[in-house]
């Protein structure tokens, strides 16, 4: 069946494109052109998700003890991703040891003994852990095997005459594609897929039911055209019926889009999140893609959400099924609130019940009974997940899932079948539920899956989460000194960082700084003048839209006035206090209300001085100034109490990093002070001369590092000090003037 050149030429793609490369595949061996036939395939979101569907190769080689040909299956690994796979993400297995193990297996009801022999079929010393789905490849007679969940094929197997129309399909299109009822993923399935193509050799595919779609090919290129040929395909049999349809699948439209819906959906926002974090917080993205408004308004989207999603890479991530909040749009946020409150507490109690209804004696304990995926009329799609990349995947996948239901309400028959085809010999059409011709999975076998113990073992390996973990903080000032030490800092802690600054040239570059740290969804920048209320909004604005709300609030931003002669004028007398104590006050009261409103608890910490208890001449403004923060941050734990902390730290004078010590006040300061330098020296020269002479002036002789005040602030920020609030920690390398009195 290898396609030969002329078929290449006839092949015409309507939807997807052919990304294959000769000029780029040329030179590489097997193992690497497996990589680059997934990392292709992976690179479209039209044919698999993140994480989803696997790859395989049967690749002769050398037995490296033996040096004698053998046959390795190279198969996706354990939690892999298509996308961005490399040569070391697959797993390899002798294909002669896996395919004796068809004679251990002792049948279905043992089937996940088998996962445990993998290791024992490993080829050569590869650490990477073989998939539950290995034998689904490793069990089909094809040098080249491609596993994937594509909406179009989906939505053919999630279809309740999907068997007839798969039947349509290989007429229109002639192809031998295979249909098999629903099986859970495992060696039972690769069994049925073995005796599938054993039955029907001619066979150039498999439509699996409720769950997605298998092809092959003899050559690497033949897979990858074979599979986007048959996804292409598909898609336009099912736009063909869409069509016939006037495009409408989930009924009439009943509700109109908000035309000022993202700042409707920015308001509402934290208060979700912090309803959805009851047990853990949660990192949120905000969908208003068309087809996602096209669902959330319509008629059916109530029943159609309720049945919840087919294939299971879906409700991994979007769980059994969303919350779906029947809101008038036309009614307040108000009302959406009550009946977000209403809704959620009537999807805990069915949550629970599912749980209880078939967890085993051996089952994991129950886990979050939270939805990750809420569906607002009017507004669109409201995803959550433990951080950023997991928040927008758990919303692609439910995009796929509405594209699913979009293309199996579009191939509905005159009549509906008299029996499911997703229905094993075994299995009870009634546990089946469906819906204008969608079929949902089971809830049953959404429980196996859900709480599967192998996919318990992989939760299980995953990395203990960091300190700052789900936290996000937004950090004034960030762009430069302290501040933006703050934000490094939080950033390896695993925190989700807003960097905010009046520079907001600074605050991008320091958000690239951060973003090469805790990846590229975890960081983001916007402008701010904390002077306003209104650029403070948008700040927060800005925070929610990112990551959905805010957990922890710090300001490190500051004005220390100066001249020439060293007097100022009225004008900057008045600066100084807006900018170090009333600004500060505008911060809190502002963000005050959106934390409150969030209901999780959370914490700000202000950044006070060593001079607010230390009198000097020179420094009158800023002395003042900052002793006035310092009480102003007793007074802001008092009125912010008992949901937000509010602290402060007091640092004496860090030269190092800081905006507030530009040459010339440096070389000001160094003359002041008597200390010698030479004019040519540079910017950073100058300040650790400076430095060391205030060090001089403590007890420990230390210079005060911008690092150093970072560890303070993010101990009084985060986990570690839950019970301290209206508290300034000096960080001043024991500056005997400044001794609390």
């Amino acid at each position: 069946m290898r396609a030969s050149t002329a078929q290449e030429e006839r092949t015409k793609l309507i939807y997807l494109e052919d990304r294959w490369n000769f000029e780029t595949a040329a030179g590489m061996d097997e193992p690497e052109l497996l990589r680059y036939r997934s990392n292709l395939l992976g690179s479209d979101l039209r044919i698999t998700n993140f994480g989803g569907g696997n790859t395989s190769s049967k690749i002769p080689m050398k037995d490296p003890l033996t040096r004698r040909d053998t046959s390795v299956l190279w198969v996706k690994g354990s939690g892999g991703d298509l996308g961005s796979i490399q040569r070391s993400g697959f797993a390899t297995l002798y294909m002669e040891k896996l395919r004796a193990l068809e004679e251990l297996y002792a049948g279905v009801e043992r089937e996940d003994e088998m996962v445990s022999y993998y290791s024992l079929c490993t080829y050569g010393l590869n650490p990477v852990a073989a998939s539950i789905d290995t034998p689904l490849h490793g069990f089909l007679p094809f040098p080249h095997v491609d596993h994937l969940h594509p909406d179009c094929a989906i939505a053919l197997a999630a279809a309740a005459n999907g068997h007839e129309k798969m039947e349509e399909f290989n007429r229109r299109y002639e192809h031998k594609l295979v249909w098999l009822p629903w099986q859970r993923p495992g060696f039972e399935l690769g069994m049925m897929l073995k005796r599938a193509v054993e039955k029907q050799p001619e066979a150039d595919g498999v439509i699996l039911g409720g769950h997605g779609l298998f092809t092959w090919g003899e050559t690497q290129r033949e897979c990858y055209l074979n599979t986007i040929t048959i996804i292409d395909q598909l898609t336009a049999f099912i736009e063909e019926h869409l069509e016939k349809r006037g495009g409408v699948a989930f009924g009439a439209t009943k509700d109109e889009t908000l035309p000022n819906r993202l700042r409707v959906a920015l308001e509402v926002m934290p208060y979700l999140r912090g309803r959805v974090s009851a047990q853990k917080r949660l990192i949120g993205s905000y969908s208003d893609l068309p087809e996602v408004l096209e669902f959330t308004n319509a008629a059916h989207a109530e029943k159609f959400a309720y049945l919840g999603t087919s294939c299971p890479d879906h409700f991994i991530r979007t769980k059994i099924r969303p919350m779906y909040v029947p809101w008038d749009p036309t009614s307040g946020v108000d009302a959406l609130k009550k009946q977000i409150d209403e809704r959620l507490a009537t999807y805990r109690e069915e949550y629970g019940d599912y749980y209880r209804k078939h967890a085993e004696p051996a089952s994991p304990a129950m886990r979050d009974p939270n939805p990750t995926v809420v569906l607002i009329p009017g507004l669109g799609m409201f995803s959550f997940g433990k951080n950023k990349p997991e928040s927008r995947i758990t919303g692609e996948f439910y995009v796929n899932a509405i594209h699913v239901m979009k293309g199996a309400a579009a191939l509905e028959g005159q009549s509906a079948p008299s029996s499911l085809p997703q229905c094993g010999p075994d299995a009870l059409a009634q546990a089946f539920q469906t819906f204008s011709n969608y079929v949902a999975l089971p809830s049953s076998e959404a429980f196996r899956i859900e709480y599967w113990a192998l996919e318990e073992a992989k939760i299980r390996r995953q990395p203990p989460e960091k300190e700052l973990s789900r936290q996000i903080v937004l950090i004034v000032g960030g762009g430069s000194g302290i501040g933006r030490e703050v934000a490094l800092l939080a950033a390896e802690r695993g925190a989700h960082v807003v960097v905010a600054d009046r520079d907001f040239n600074g605050a991008t570059t320091v958000t690239e700084e951060l973003k090469k740290i805790a990846g590229k969804e975890a960081a983001a920048a916007a402008p701010v003048d904390i002077r306003s209320r209104e650029s403070i909004r948008e700040a927060m604005q800005e925070t929610v839209k990112q990551f959905g709300g805010l957990d922890i609030v710090v300001n490190t931003a500051a004005l220390f006035p100066s001249s020439p002669t060293g007097a100022i004028s009225d004008a900057q007398w008045a600066l100084t206090l807006e900018v170090n104590v009333t600004a500060n006050f505008l911060l809190v009261e502002e963000i005050g209300s959106l934390l409150r409103d969030q209901g999780l608890t959370a914490s700000v910490v202000l950044t006070s001085s060593a001079n607010a208890v230390v009198p000097k001449r020179g420094s009158e403004a800023y002395d003042v100034s900052k002793a006035a923060l310092s009480h102003l941050v007793r007074e802001l734990a008092v009125s912010q109490a008992p949901l937000i902390r509010v602290n402060g730290i007091s640092p004496a004078t860090v030269v190092k990093g800081s905006t507030m010590f530009p040459r010339d006040r440096v070389i000001a300061s160094l003359k002041k002070y008597g200390i010698s330098f030479d004019t040519a020296m540079g910017d950073d020269e100058l300040r650790t001369l400076l430095a060391k002479f205030y060090a001089e002036r403590t007890l420990t002789h230390v210079p005060i590092d911008p690092r150093t005040c970072a560890e303070a602030i993010l101990f009084l920020a985060g986990p570690k000090a839950p019970c301290t609030t209206g508290h300034l920690i000096p960080v001043d390398g024991g500056l005997t003037d400044a001794f609390l009195r």
